[in-house]
C-alpha cells in the first residue's frame, strides 16, 4: 500500500492484464471417455486376467477335405460305439447298448477318434468298423488308416470316387504338434458332442420316427 500526494492510501492492485495470463479451462482438458485409444483391449487381455475359453461345441464329423488333421494317440481318447445317422444332414446319434436291440439294422459300430485341425477346432471323428462278417468297405478301411497315421503326423484325406476310397496325403512341411485341451476328458467330449443326440430310451423321438409313430 502507498500514499498519494494528498495523503490518502492507494491500493496496489495487479494490472488487469495480469489476469489474462491464467490458463483457460476448455473441453480439451477433460479426457474423452469414449476415446478408442483408451478403451481398446490388448489381444492378450484374456490371458492376463486368467479367463479360459469354454468348449461348448464339439462337432461329430469326418475331416473336411481341405483340412490337415491330427488324432490323439492315447487309447483313452477313443472308443467303439453304436452310431445312427438320420436326417438330411446325416447327423450322428449315439445309441446306448441297452437300446441297440430295438434298432437292429439301423446303426453301425464305429470307432470315435478325438481329432483336431490346424485351426484348433476339436472334433469327434467316427470311422465305421468291419461288420459281423469281417468285411469293411474301402472307404472305411482307408479312413481308419488315415486316422491311425494322424496319431503321428498331420494328414489330409480326400475322397477319390473312382478309387472308392480316401487318398491320404502327409504334410510336406514341418508343422508343430497340436495343443490339446488338457481340461477335457473323452467323456466330456462325448457329452458335448452328443448333448442333444443320445438315444437312451424307447420313447426317443428318433425311435418314434423310425417306427412311424410320429
Amino acid at each position: 500500500m502507498t500514499q498519494t500526494s494528498n495523503g490518502t492510501p492507494e491500493l496496489n492492485c495487479a494490472p488487469e492484464s495480469d489476469f489474462s495470463k491464467a490458463p483457460e479451462i476448455t473441453s480439451n482438458t477433460v479426457p474423452d471417455p469414449f476415446d478408442p485409444a483408451s478403451l481398446r483391449i490388448n489381444q492378450d487381455f484374456v490371458d492376463t486376467v486368467g479367463v479360459k475359453k469354454l468348449l461348448t461345441t464339439v462337432p461329430v464329423r469326418k475331416p473336411h477335405k481341405q483340412d490337415f488333421v491330427r488324432v490323439r494317440s492315447e487309447p483313452e481318447f477313443r472308443g467303439s460305439f453304436a452310431l445312427l445317422q438320420i436326417g438330411d444332414d446325416r447327423d450322428y446319434y449315439l445309441v446306448t447298448p441297452q437300446i441297440t436291440a430295438e434298432l437292429q439294422g439301423e446303426f453301425g459300430i464305429c470307432t470315435i477318434y478325438t481329432a483336431i485341425n490346424r485351426q484348433g477346432t476339436l472334433f469327434l471323428w467316427p470311422v465305421r468298423l468291419p461288420g459281423p462278417d469281417g468285411r469293411q468297405l474301402d472307404w472305411h478301411k482307408s479312413a481308419q488308416e488315415g486316422a491311425d497315421l494322424a496319431t503321428k503326423q498331420w494328414v489330409r484325406l480326400s475322397a477319390n470316387k473312382n478309387l472308392g476310397a480316401y487318398e491320404i496325403r502327409i504334410a510336406s512341411g514341418k508343422m508343430p504338434d497340436p495343443e490339446w485341451p488338457s481340461e477335457y476328458s473323452f467323456r466330456d467330449l462325448l457329452e458335448i458332442g452328443f448333448r442333444d443326440r443320445l438315444i437312451d430310451r424307447l420313447d426317443h423321438p428318433v425311435i418314434q420316427q423310425l417306427r412311424g409313430l410320429v
